[in-house]
């Protein structure tokens, strides 16, 4: 189990580092050691530590959480198609996020009231999924879908009424941009937290994601765990999104790519959706910055672009 994540932990430091040193100052290699080790120039101390390492900490935390929570959604739904937002996370927190907007908040609100809207979401899709007897990855999926579909609408009804100086920085925080992200802290901490809790569940997900029924014969609580992956996945998503906005196929493309290299043992394919969404969004996010520099994409613009003709060939490829 060890060799691929260390490999894919080499690679997360070589992307953190390649991140750190390309911009529209670049950094050379001994300039970015000396500022490592404590030396370097007043102004390469402030790209590396003050403006660029934290947006690239917090890029590598927000791919993580979405590897992982589209590593568990997948599980608990039984179905390799799953994402984090398919139950319609993305959704609530962008009414949420575009509320605050509207009425002019500050970054700090925008992100409490994306993180609130996200978890009215989940109560939402949960209490609706479960009704009076309990749910199915079925129904669950169906009641997520639905609810996408009716946030979708509320969030085009709030951008025909929104003031027009007010649409661009929507419109980028629907697409997922880095640029809002202030502190990494939270995100890693919660990332560090949920894959140290989750991992000693890795037997437990496995015979779950062979069906409740094979995965209650051999002992394993269904009920308790599915409640617990919901929520687990839940939280994540709802951090990721607060950090840098909806940002696409992170979650979905990751597991399902290591699943074909890795097998499908959770014990190892969560810390590797960790470490393999954490270097995809942080390589993403520097192409982001740099293809078209001065001017900034959005980094969900450059996720799909790769998301969409990767996932393809993966499809292509497991036929």
């Amino acid at each position: 189990m060890l060799p691929p994540l260390i490999v894919l932990l080499g690679m997360g430091l070589l992307s953190l580092a390649l991140a750190v040193s390309i911009g529209s100052v670049p950094i050379p290699p001994g300039e970015f050691w000396a500022v490592v080790t404590g030396g370097g120039s007043e102004l390469h101390r402030t790209l590396i530590i003050e403006l660029r390492l934290p947006r690239a900490a917090a890029a590598f935390a927000t791919g993580g959480l979405l590897g992982v929570a589209g590593a568990l959604m997948q599980v608990l739904l039984r179905n390799p198609l799953a994402d984090p937002y398919v139950l319609g996370l993305s959704g609530g927190a962008a009414v949420g996020a575009l509320t605050a907007m509207l009425f002019g908040l500050g970054v700090t609100a925008v992100s409490g009231s994306a993180f609130a809207g996200a978890m009215v979401s989940v109560v939402l899709v949960f209490g609706l999924a479960h009704g009076t007897g309990s749910w199915t990855p079925t129904r669950l999926l169906l009641t997520g879908v639905v609810v996408a579909a009716g946030w979708g609408a509320v969030i085009t009804f709030m951008l025909a009424l929104s003031p027009s100086e007010q649409i661009p920085g929507m419109l980028y925080w629907l697409m997922g941009d880095m640029a809002y992200a202030r502190s990494p802290w939270p995100a890693v901490t919660v990332l560090v937290v949920a894959c140290v809790l989750m991992l000693p569940f890795g037997r437990s997900l496995n015979v779950l994601a062979r069906g409740p029924l094979q995965a209650a014969a051999l002992g394993v609580s269904v009920r308790p765990m599915t409640w617990t992956v919901y929520a687990v996945a839940s939280l994540l998503t709802a951090v990721a999104v607060t950090t840098a906005g909806a940002i696409g196929f992170v979650g979905l493309v990751v597991p399902h790519m290591l699943r074909l290299v890795l097998g499908n043992d959770q014990r190892l394919i969560l810390p590797a959706s960790a470490l393999g969404g954490g270097i995809l969004l942080v390589l993403s996010d520097t192409l982001a910055r740099t293809l078209l520099a001065p001017e900034q994409l959005p980094v969900g613009v450059i996720t799909a672009m790769l998301g969409v003709p990767t996932f393809l060939y993966l499809l292509y490829r497991s036929r």
